[in-house]
């Protein structure tokens, strides 16, 4: 046999054998913790789950509306502890928690403290999670996609930044969405931010983007009520953002904890 012909079939052993391995990487679990922006209806969480092999259970256990206090208090999160003692034949529980964007709230039931409430809300699920046996994963919230002259508003900074501290404190792994959409919204600019919402863009939106600043919708439609000014969904998304955003968190967990990225379809590339 030709060192040729040995050469190929030593390179196709190695890739069945690598395929096989792919296929039988141990099972876990990931489930996400979060408000609205972290859903499959008008979040990220879709196009976030989409990014995995099958051996990932994804559970998307986001609500919208909810703050890092009323998620607990509903008995959401009892509901996700449940889980995690549950461990059937998973090697690992990942949960995956991300709070702020009603946590500035005036709606009480939501609100809190930014300097002694939520940095301490965000501890408690990190130490809840260890505790009941998963790995915690700490989620700065995404950015909202309002300009002012050309300028992406960081809106969510403080949020993102005691959720940072937090994760330093604690040692838990942290996902920046927060910097890393703030960096990729403003570099795509108004216009293209504009397209990642959920929702048709109204006419006085896509008349007024060239100026770089974000204004409300006015809605001319009979249905919503003629020259009706509501306020153009910048904090949400649709299919294309949730896609987009979904492969950023994805990306951004493997680099900061690359035993992820061998259950990414792409291997975390």
């Amino acid at each position: 046999m030709s060192k040729t012909r040995l050469g190929i079939l030593a390179a196709f052993a190695l890739f069945i054998s690598g395929h096989a391995l792919a296929q039988t990487r141990p099972p876990i679990r990931v489930i996400l913790v979060g408000d609205s922006t972290m859903t499959d209806k008008s979040g990220y969480g879709k196009g976030f789950c989409a990014q995995f092999i099958p051996e990932v259970t994804c559970i998307n256990a986001s609500r919208g509306g909810r703050s890092s206090k009323s998620y607990r208090v509903e008995g959401l999160w009892d509901q996700i502890l449940a889980q995690l003692h549950d461990k059937q034949a998973f090697k690992a529980t990942y949960v995956l928690v991300q709070f702020g964007h009603n946590d500035g709230s005036s709606k009480p039931e939501r609100h809190t403290n930014l300097e002694t409430e939520f940095p301490v809300n965000m501890r408690n699920y990190a130490r809840d999670v260890r505790q009941a046996g998963g790995v915690p994963v700490l989620v700065t919230p995404i950015t909202q996609r309002h300009f002012k002259d050309g300028k992406l508003m960081p809106d969510l900074l403080p949020w993102a930044t005691a959720t940072r501290l937090v994760a330093r404190s604690e040692h838990v792994t942290l996902i920046d969405l927060n910097a890393g959409s703030q960096t990729a919204v403003q570099a795509m600019g108004l216009v293209e931010a504009n397209t990642l919402a959920g929702q048709p863009i109204p006419q006085n939106v896509l008349d007024t983007q060239a100026s770089g600043t974000s204004v409300p919708a006015v809605f001319t439609d009979a249905s919503q009520g003629t020259g009706n000014t509501q306020a153009f969904d910048y904090t949400h998304m649709g299919a294309k953002g949730s896609a987009y955003f979904g492969h950023m968190v994805a990306d951004l967990w493997a680099k900061a904890d690359p035993a992820i990225a061998p259950y990414l379809k792409t291997g975390g590339q």
